[in-house]
């Protein structure tokens, strides 16, 4: 254990902490702040944490296996909790978020396959990428849903290519070609800010398994042939 590893348990830490927040009054009862706002702030939090182990790892020379294995585990724990209540909520589609979550249970069994085989998997640039959609879908839904409510409604991400369609979103792009927008007319951007940056999120996480899987047996052929 090291500064890096105790960093990363942390971010664990928060994730049962997330939920209570989001899901339960307590943040309004204790703090008299909302919900939301509390939740959001524990994310980002917890999401810097991500950046600030893995420096202070490679900065001190601490880089370490177990270091190498809780950091993923403990992203896919922050952004699987955190989606699971935007399905909830009523802000993320669930099929979405079943195929996100169902990536990280491939991903993990297949470096649990890997390290019994003694290779460590490390995180890749895809994987990276796709996880910072991850997090700018979840901040950008839950600042949109602030007030406890989606700012549009009837929107269907099974149809994503007709949202204009949608009242509050033809609103939105009026008043901002009149120049006159409004508080929720910024919210909707938001909205649908966060929805596209899950739909990002979602294609990355397709694309990254693959990538990942790539990587694996690669190294499995060059460890046969004698490769290096």
């Amino acid at each position: 254990m090291n500064l890096p590893n105790y960093i990363t348990l942390a971010r664990i830490v928060v994730v049962p902490l997330l939920v209570v927040v989001l899901l339960t009054p307590e943040a309004d009862r204790w703090f008299g702040i909302s919900g939301y706002a509390l939740a959001i702030a524990l994310f980002l939090m917890a999401a810097l944490t991500d950046i600030v182990d893995g420096h202070l790892a490679r900065r001190r020379n601490q880089v370490s296996t177990l270091g190498k294995f809780l950091d993923p585990i403990a992203d896919k724990l922050l952004i699987s909790a955190a989606l699971i209540v935007l399905v909830e909520k009523q802000l993320a589609p669930s099929w979405v978020v079943a195929i996100i979550i169902g990536r990280e249970f491939v991903i993990t069994g297949l470096r649990s396959v890997a390290a019994s085989e003694g290779l460590i998997v490390e995180a890749q640039t895809l994987g990276k990428l796709k996880m910072w959609a991850q997090c700018v879908a979840v901040v950008a839904l839950l600042v949109a849903a602030a007030n406890g409510n989606p700012p549009v409604s009837n929107f269907d991400l099974d149809y994503p290519a007709f949202f204009w369609r949608v009242a509050e979103v033809q609103t939105a792009f009026a008043n901002l070609v009149d120049f006159g927008l409004t508080h929720n007319d910024w919210k909707v951007f938001g909205y649908l800010v966060g929805r596209g940056a899950l739909w990002l999120a979602m294609i990355l996480s397709l694309w990254s398994m693959w990538d990942y899987f790539a990587y694996f047996f690669k190294h499995r052929r060059k460890e046969k042939t004698g490769e290096n």
